[in-house]
């Protein structure tokens, strides 16, 4: 029997429109299928009927896949795979894989030999690089800092040193409530000559991306409060 493909799909980066940000192929894939592995079943269901309303969400089936899911839950995923229907994997929010569980499934799907398509959709990491300015030759993605203030602080000293010292640029993420915090702490912590990027709500409505010095930051009142964020340093050299 032929075995079924699996697509991984890009979603919605917060409220944005589907028809700004996602091809016209990927509600094509969606509309054909019926199995998804997702991170939460509630954003997926409502993101798969904002795409393809026609799509009768009771006869779709969810696999749950997040930071709960254990390597025996996910054992069984992909029976409908090898049984030779297609599926589909949804990340939470962007690109699936990508600071994302979704790499637990592709590595089960490759070694049960399943093709795999990739399909192109929004980034915010990407995305966000592409706006800073910084390089984008050589970064690093650190996903989250520390939670505990002072293992935070110290760690974005390292990051600093880190981009000086090998000429990237340094992308990391926060839990929103903390986003401030973290914010006040880069601010009074990098030198004036480091540069820092906020990209706030990347491709919806109230996108907002700041590029600038420390020493400009040091007068910005601005501050995004609980909406999602990634956050890019760069104290490097740029050949412009």
């Amino acid at each position: 029997m032929k075995r079924g493909e699996l697509y991984l799909l890009p979603s919605l980066l917060g409220e944005s429109d589907p028809d700004r940000v996602l091809p016209a192929y990927n509600i094509q894939i969606i509309r054909s299928l019926r199995h998804f592995i997702v991170e939460e079943e509630k954003s997926a269901r409502h993101f798969i009927k904002l795409v393809s309303p026609d799509t009768v969400i009771r006869e779709c089936e969810f696999f749950p896949l997040n930071e709960h899911t254990s390597d025996k839950d996910i054992k069984d995923y992909l029976l409908p795979a090898e049984n030779g229907i297609n599926m589909g994997l949804i990340s939470e929010a962007g690109c699936p894989c990508v600071a994302d569980p979704g790499s637990a499934i592709v590595s089960l799907a490759r070694k049960k030999e399943i093709v795999i398509h990739p399909l192109v959709g929004p980034s915010s990491i990407i995305l966000a690089l592409m706006a800073s300015g910084f390089s984008g030759q050589r970064f690093t993605f650190h996903g989250y800092l520390p939670a505990k203030p002072d293992e935070r602080r110290k760690r974005i000293s390292e990051i600093e040193r880190q981009s000086s010292s090998n000429n990237e640029t340094q992308i990391f993420i926060e839990t929103p409530y903390r986003n401030d915090q973290l914010i006040e702490d880069i601010v009074r912590i990098c030198g004036d000559q480091t540069h820092f990027c906020l990209a706030v709500n990347v491709t919806a409505a109230d996108e907002t991306i700041i590029s600038k010095p420390i020493r400009e930051w040091k007068n910005s009142q601005y501050l995004p409060g609980k909406k999602p964020a990634i956050f890019l340093l760069y104290n490097g050299s740029r050949s412009v």
